[in-house]
């Protein structure tokens, strides 16, 4: 998963482009798979992988020579998508496929503007049982299927194993607990050379809310009530939670706190931070560094090793021409079927879309160039639950990344700071 930074507000955007002015022109109303057709792309996606998508788009022009694909990362970030489409929905002119992270589903379903695949994946030859549960959840919003899982990851512990030989501590096993976990942190600090057991983000992202989902789940916590509805995260579960970590930063004084996303990566690579929970998308830049490093699962509450996975998908949307959709749907197809993704996301380093993947040999030639990966991969059937595909989660999330930031930087009390943003998250989850 990457980070997910987006505003609140250009959600409240993208709900409201739905009665703008802006319509897709007038396009073909049947399909005519002979006729020529010009798709826009947006990746989300810069250097290698940027030039990995190209390279296959041009292949599936060459196999149907009628098919013109425009391909562009779509902007400067991947964050910067949401704003960037929502914009295309006020005017009527957006792409008809683009990355995006899967905490913005809901909202861009209920823009009116995606295509409606519910159906479509419902043909054998798509296989959508094949990919993880999680993912197939995401793309899912509102019980309507809006595009192809493009990504799917999970959170697991990374250890720098330079730093546990440094101070004679056995490396992180699958059974760790917490507590284990936290014995291992303030064991690893060093306060005089400036290194630090573990680390947390603090900038209130997404980053920062969904590394707190496991210790949620596995105390039997939940995010939201049944319904969806109310805010549930404030539960005693999410108290002892956010306690746990409140204790271990503020107590302990063994967490980093980042409060960028971006610092903690490159300085557990350094040897700076001895463990952190982090995924697959770290493994090219610990490859690149020759950083010598373990993967193992989240540490457990009562053997309950649950983790979060955050898909992303390759959201297809509706410019009004039945050749242009029809395109889509076969190039995002053909891109995530196992031979196609194994192509494309095995070759970057991110986990396998499909289970079926496992018997290729890409697949082995994966596994042996990103350490950990195999470890990885299995993690996904700890991915249990999926975050909910609700209208408001990305503005619940800042509120409860907020709470999380104050607790761990000793500005306020877990169940304050939990309460709080449940109060604050009313209104978002009711629709406002």
């Amino acid at each position: 998963m990457r980070r997910r930074t987006a505003a609140a507000l250009v959600a409240a955007i993208i709900l409201a482009a739905t009665g703008c002015g802006g319509s897709p022109q007038e396009g073909a109303k049947t399909v005519d798979p002979q006729a020529k057709v010009k798709l826009t792309w947006w990746t989300g996606q810069t250097d290698a992988a940027q030039k990995n998508l190209e390279e296959l788009a041009a292949e599936f022009s060459k196999k149907h020579p009628n098919v013109t694909i425009e391909l562009s990362s779509g902007a400067s970030t991947t964050d910067e998508l949401l704003q960037k489409l929502s914009a295309g929905f006020a005017s009527g002119v957006y792409p008809d496929i683009s990355y995006t992270f899967g905490n913005w589903a809901s909202q861009l379903q209920e823009s009116g503007k995606t295509l409606d695949l519910t159906e479509k994946v419902k043909d054998p030859a798509v296989n959508w049982a094949e990919f993880p549960a999680s993912a197939r959840t995401t793309a899912t919003p509102n019980g309507q299927v809006i595009g192809f899982p493009a990504i799917v990851d999970n959170l697991a512990l990374l250890y720098n194993k330079s730093v546990f030989d440094a101070r004679k501590v056995p490396y992180p096993t699958d059974e760790w607990s917490w507590d284990d976990f936290r014995a291992a942190a303030k064991k690893l600090t060093d306060p005089a050379a400036k290194i630090y057991g573990t680390a947390y983000s603090v900038s209130a992202s997404e980053d920062t809310t969904w590394h707190f989902w496991p210790l949620l789940w596995q105390r039997g916590g939940a995010i939201l009530s049944q319904d969806g509805k109310q805010a549930a995260f404030n539960s005693q579960a999410g108290v002892d939670a956010l306690e746990f970590l409140r204790a271990m930063a503020v107590d302990d004084k063994s967490v980093y706190l980042d409060q960028t996303d971006e610092r903690y990566a490159p300085l557990f690579a350094d040897g700076r931070i001895a463990m952190i929970i982090n995924g697959p998308w770290t493994l090219h830049d610990l490859k690149e560094k020759k950083t010598d490093y373990g993967v193992a699962f989240l540490p457990g509450t009562n053997g309950d090793h649950q983790t979060v996975s955050g898909p992303d998908v390759w959201t297809l949307f509706d410019n009004g021409d039945a050749n242009r959709a029809y395109w889509s749907y076969e190039l995002i197809k053909w891109i995530t079927s196992a031979e196609g993704d194994a192509r494309s996301n095995l070759a970057q380093g991110n986990l396998p879309l499909r289970a079926s993947e496992t018997a290729l040999p890409e697949y082995k030639t994966y596994v042996k160039e990103f350490p950990g990966a195999e470890k990885l991969v299995a993690n996904l059937a700890n991915a249990k639950q999926a975050r909910p595909t609700v209208s408001g989660y990305v503005e619940m999330s800042r509120y409860i990344g907020e709470a999380i930031s104050k607790a761990l930087q000793g500005a306020a009390a877990p169940k304050a700071a939990l309460d709080e943003a449940a109060a604050k998250s009313r209104q978002a989850l009711a629709g406002g």
